[in-house]
């Protein structure tokens, strides 16, 4: 195949994608999807500011569990007493760059820090660091409110092209 028929190949894949479609995600399916990736964003209140740091996560039973790093500022996340947590908010996604497909959830909740010392170590050996600093304990976000969508292919359309692509 010669050069221009290649180009014009390219151009007539680019000129039919996949259009992607929205798909509201209900919440056993959103926490189920929170559950096939490690990676994720908390968000949190720090000096009257919101923050946001990227984390290594486990769900179970419904909660997410992340790591605690002495002198991080997950550290500073401690609810009064007589309060359930610290209210944040925990972002997960899988989003193909190139098709723009996949998923997004957003958690808001209750932090608090988990209390038992044999959970603290059975999650220190489930959760990974990606950092070299040691865990000093695991919190616990309970799920208040699960939002979520899947970008899910409809079918193609003429003229539709995946930004970024040339």
């Amino acid at each position: 195949m010669d050069q221009d028929a290649t180009q014009r190949a390219d151009a007539q894949v680019r000129d039919m994608t996949v259009a992607p479609r929205m798909r509201e995600l209900d919440r056993a399916e959103a926490l189920r999807l929170v559950a096939t990736v490690s990676l994720g964003r908390i968000v949190f209140t720090q000096h009257a500011l919101p923050a946001v740091r990227p984390v290594n996560h486990l769900v179970e039973g419904g909660d997410i569990i992340v790591r605690i790093h002495d002198g991080g500022a997950l550290a500073s996340l401690v609810a009064p007493a007589d309060v359930p947590g610290v209210v944040v908010a925990y972002e997960a996604d899988a989003i193909d760059p190139v098709t723009h497909l996949g998923w997004s959830v957003v958690v808001t909740g209750y932090a608090s820090l988990v209390a038992d010392a044999g959970e603290v170590d059975r999650y220190a050996e489930l959760l990974c660091s990606w950092v070299a600093q040691p865990m000093i304990g695991a919190l616990r976000i309970s799920p208040d409110l699960v939002t979520g969508f899947k970008l899910e292919a409809e079918g193609t359309r003429p003229g539709w092209a995946i930004q970024g692509r040339s």
